[in-house]
């Protein structure tokens, strides 16, 4: 059966809505909320883990520095990301919000998503009082796409691939670097400044699969696409060393948890 997905233009007060239509003869078995609120809590720790390697990370990045390389925070690629996200930060706070924009993006990632899954769209409807598609399928992924995919930087980085098809753009690498990070600092900002202002409405989309399960996953979801980010950004992380200060981070948990879990035993014992 279809699920339709409809956002009405928010107003003052009021929430970004969200209706998926379950089909007629489905039985739940099992309270999947309750199953995708643990399997929330076992993210947590991976939450965790994938936040001190990408902190741990950024600090050596931000102080390694190799012979004849410059800093990373003087290099092409993080002064034009910064720039780009400053920009944004300027036009969000100054200008109207561009908020047809944000809902096709939004509702364009979920019906990729659809396809990307199997499923069919048979309807897909944007303007100034909203949007929603109509699709043959829906999963957590599908419901939550919107929230860790910014698409739009997704489209820059498709463009510059295009154009480097084309034209050679080794003779103007350095501008070729700025333009992208540039773009790619405004449309990372875009993404995740109506995502942080679209979730405390109450979503629906989030509802789905349980608020804390799709909290856990929005949370995990973006911060491996800012690692990815940091990786590409710069020479002084690898994902090798990013995957060793991931690893370095989890042993570390590890023990802790287990040296928790052992006083906690004792504590109980006595």
């Amino acid at each position: 059966m279809a699920k339709r997905v409809r956002r009405p233009k928010p107003a003052r007060g009021t929430r970004l809505n969200t209706t998926f239509a379950a089909p007629a003869d489905a039985t739940l078995v099992v309270p999947v909320r309750w199953v995708k609120f643990v399997v929330g809590l076992f993210l947590l720790p991976l939450c965790y883990i994938l936040t001190a390697a990408f902190f741990s990370a950024l600090v050596d990045a931000f102080t390694s520095q190799a012979p004849g390389r410059p800093h990373f925070w003087a290099t092409v690629e993080f002064w034009f990301f910064s720039l780009g996200l400053v920009c944004w930060l300027i036009i969000y706070f100054g200008l109207p919000k561009w908020l047809t924009i944000y809902v096709f993006g939004h509702e364009l990632t979920h019906a990729l998503m659809v396809k990307i899954m199997g499923g069919r769209v048979s309807e897909f409807r944007v303007g100034s009082d909203g949007g929603y598609i109509v699709s043959s399928k829906i999963n957590t992924w599908i419901a939550l796409a919107p929230y860790f995919i910014p698409i739009y930087s997704v489209f820059v980085i498709l463009l510059y691939g295009i154009v480097s098809l084309f034209h050679d753009l080794q003779p103007h690498a350095e501008l070729a670097a700025g333009i992208l990070y540039g773009l790619l600092g405004l449309t990372w900002g875009f993404h995740a400044t109506f995502t942080l202002s679209m979730i405390p409405r109450g979503q629906t989309d989030l509802a789905y699969g349980g608020t804390f399960f799709s909290l856990t996953v929005i949370y995990l979801m973006n911060l491996l696409v800012l690692s990815l980010l940091l990786v590409l950004a710069t020479p002084y992380v690898s994902f090798a060393s990013f995957g060793r200060e991931f690893l370095a981070h989890a042993a570390t948990f590890a023990s802790e948890a287990g040296r928790i879990s052992e006083l906690l035993l004792r504590a109980l014992n006595l």
